[in-house]
């Protein structure tokens, strides 16, 4: 004879288990599915049958299986994180995943930020340019260089001024004397048509060499 009450009871219970169950699969799985990539595997998607396992605190816990290794890290709520698929066998550690990656992402941004992006920047010159004109691209050009950027020198002949090459050549010469404690003349002024042109290194691209 069946009960209702207690049938009832049991198929709630049931259904409760299962949808516990699934949601708990749902989570688990679907934080490996966004996690894991081929540089980084954890938990379920470390298929290798035994690793070498480091416990949270740095503490070397020994070669032991897959299966218990991610039962260890469960029981403390946190991940088991594959560090180096090249080792004999494989190293993992016991970590939580989350902060471990909210750590390398702020130091990848921090260390983004330290780098420099070197430009290219010109400076248009003429054998008629005057004395202020010269001072001032002397002092656009400075500027550049103690950003860390590169500036391009180009000395632009027009109609009859190819005739005054010599005078063109010592501008730019004196140019490049001007700034000469804070950049380096990268190869010395080449003619390209029209154009006599040089390039200027920041002095500290030099010293990094």
């Amino acid at each position: 004879m069946r009960v209702r009450g207690v049938d009832y009871a049991r198929d709630f219970f049931v259904r409760r288990f299962c949808f516990a169950g699934a949601t708990y699969y749902k989570w688990r799985y679907g934080t490996i599915a966004a996690n894991n990539t081929k540089d980084t595997l954890i938990n379920e998607a470390i298929d290798y049958k035994e690793v070498r396992v480091i416990g949270d605190d740095g503490e070397q816990l020994g070669i032991i299986s897959s299966d218990k290794a991610l039962k260890m890290a469960y029981d403390k709520g946190l991940d088991l994180v594959l560090m180096s698929a090249q080792s004999n066998p494989p190293v993992c550690k016991i970590m939580d995943y989350g902060k471990y990656r909210f750590d390398r992402e702020k130091r990848e941004k921090e260390a983004k930020k330290k780098q420099q992006t070197v430009e290219l920047k010109e400076i248009q010159l003429s054998p008629r340019i005057d004395t202020h004109d010269f001072e001032t691209k002397v002092k656009h050009a400075r500027r550049f260089l103690e950003s860390g950027n590169k500036v391009r020198v180009v000395m632009r002949f027009r109609g009859r001024e190819m005739s005054h090459m010599a005078i063109g050549r010592e501008i730019i010469d004196k140019f490049a004397e001007t700034c000469s404690d804070i950049g380096t003349v990268d190869k010395k002024p080449a003619l390209d048509g029209r154009l006599l042109s040089m390039v200027i290194n920041p002095m500290s691209q030099k010293a990094s060499k």
